[in-house]
C-alpha cells in the first residue's frame, strides 16, 4: 500500500504516521479475505457484500432490500460470523412490543426472601442485529429500535442500558408485499447510513448457487476478525484523509439535491419534495473511507462518491405527488446529478 495518498488529505482526518500505515497494510489482506469469505457463501452479490462491509466499517447501520429468497438473511448470518461479532436476530411481526426488543424488567426472589426487579435484556443486545422485515413492526416498536440505534442504548424501567460495541443493525425489507406493514419513518431512514438493493444473480452465480446448496456438503464460514479488531479499524477509517477535491465533491452532490438550494436544477426542484441532510453528507464522507480501506487505499477518491451516491442518498429524498405519480426514479435523479457534479 503506498503512502503517496496521506499528503493528499486536510483537516478532515489524519493519519497518525508509520503506524497507521502499517495498521492499514495489515488490515487490507484481512479484509479481502473477509470479503471472499462472505461471497464464497453469499453468492452473486458481491456489489451488496461491498456495502455491507462499508457499513459496518463506517460503524453504521444498513437497510437490506429485496425480493425473497435472495440470501439477506443468510448475509447478514454469515458476515457475523466471519466478523466474530455476536449475532441476534430480531422477527418483525405488527403484534412484536417494545419490551421484546429490548428487554423488560422481571421480578426475582432470593433465597432469604427478598424480591426485587432485575433487567433481561432482550435480543437488541447484540453487535450485529439482524432486525428481519422491519417495515412489519408497529411505529411504537419502530421508535424502541430508532433509540436504539440513534443513541447506541435502550431505556427500561426509567434507567438507561448501554448497547454493547461494536453495535449494527442490519434490517431487511420486502418490497413486494405491502399488507400489514408500516412504512418506516423519514427519522429512522435517515439512521440506516446505507440502502442496499438486493437483484437476483446473473445466470452463473445462480447455477453455481444450486450445485453449493442442494449438496450434502455444507460450505463454512471462517472467522477471521473479532469485536476488537473491527473498532479499531473502525477507529483508522475514520482517521483516513480526506481532499478537498473530495470534500467537495461530497457537498456539492448532497446540496444540489435539496430544491431549495441555489444549485439545485430544475429538475430537482420539480420532483423533490425535500432532500438530504447533513447526516446523508456526513454518511457519505464516513462510507467513502471505508470504501478506500476495504480496497487497500489510503484516501477516497471521487469513484468513492460516484460508487456510494445511490445507497447513501436514494433513501434520504422525498418526491413530490407529481413525480411519484409520473414514475419519477429517485436513483435515476441521483445518477443523473452526479454525472453533472462528479
Amino acid at each position: 500500500m503506498s503512502d503517496q495518498h496521506i499528503s493528499s488529505g486536510n483537516n478532515a482526518g489524519t493519519l497518525r504516521g508509520e503506524a497507521d500505515v502499517a495498521e492499514a497494510d495489515r488490515l487490507t489482506p484481512v479484509l479481502q479475505q473477509i470479503r471472499q469469505a462472505i461471497g464464497n457463501i453469499v453468492l452473486g452479490q458481491d456489489a451488496v457484500i461491498e456495502q455491507v462491509l462499508v457499513t459496518v466499517l463506517s460503524g453504521g447501520h444498513a437497510l437490506l432490500i429485496g425480493a425473497p429468497g435472495l440470501g439477506k438473511t443468510l448475509l447478514v448470518n454469515t458476515a457475523s460470523k466471519v466478523l466474530g461479532l455476536e449475532a441476534t436476530r430480531i422477527q418483525f411481526t405488527p403484534d412484536l412490543m417494545p419490551s421484546d426488543i429490548t428487554g423488560a424488567e422481571i421480578l426475582d426472589q432470593n433465597a432469604e426472601g427478598h424480591r426485587a426487579f432485575r433487567f433481561l435484556p432482550g435480543p437488541i443486545f447484540g453487535q450485529l442485529v439482524l432486525a428481519d422485515e422491519i417495515n412489519r413492526a408497529s411505529p411504537r416498536t419502530q421508535s424502541a429500535l430508532l433509540q436504539a440505534m440513534a443513541e447506541h442504548r435502550v431505556t427500561q424501567g426509567g434507567k438507561d442500558y448501554s448497547l454493547p460495541r461494536p453495535f449494527h443493525v442490519l434490517a431487511t425489507q420486502n418490497p413486494i408485499e405491502q399488507e400489514g406493514t408500516y412504512p418506516l419513518p423519514e427519522a429512522q431512514l435517515d439512521r440506516f447510513m446505507l440502502r442496499i438493493n438486493l437483484d437476483f444473480p446473473d445466470r452463473n452465480a445462480e447455477r453455481r448457487m444450486l450445485i453449493q446448496t442442494t449438496g450434502a456438503a455444507e460450505v463454512q464460514a471462517p472467522i477471521l476478525l473479532n469485536a476488537d479488531a473491527l473498532l479499531a479499524a473502525q477507529s483508522l477509517v475514520r482517521r483516513l484523509p480526506v481532499g478537498d477535491q473530495v470534500v467537495d465533491a461530497i457537498l456539492n452532490l448532497t446540496r444540489s439535491l435539496r430544491p431549495e438550494d441555489p444549485s439545485a436544477s430544475t429538475a430537482v426542484r420539480d420532483a423533490v419534495s425535500f432532500g438530504p441532510g447533513p447526516r446523508a453528507a456526513q454518511a457519505l464522507m464516513i462510507a467513502t473511507r471505508a470504501r478506500a480501506l476495504l480496497d487497500g487505499r489510503l484516501a477516497p477518491s471521487i469513484d468513492d462518491v460516484a460508487a456510494l451516491a445511490e445507497p447513501v442518498l436514494s433513501h434520504r429524498i422525498g418526491l413530490g405527488f407529481g413525480a411519484r405519480a409520473s414514475g419519477t426514479d429517485i436513483a435515476g435523479l441521483i445518477r443523473a446529478q452526479a454525472s453533472v457534479i462528479l
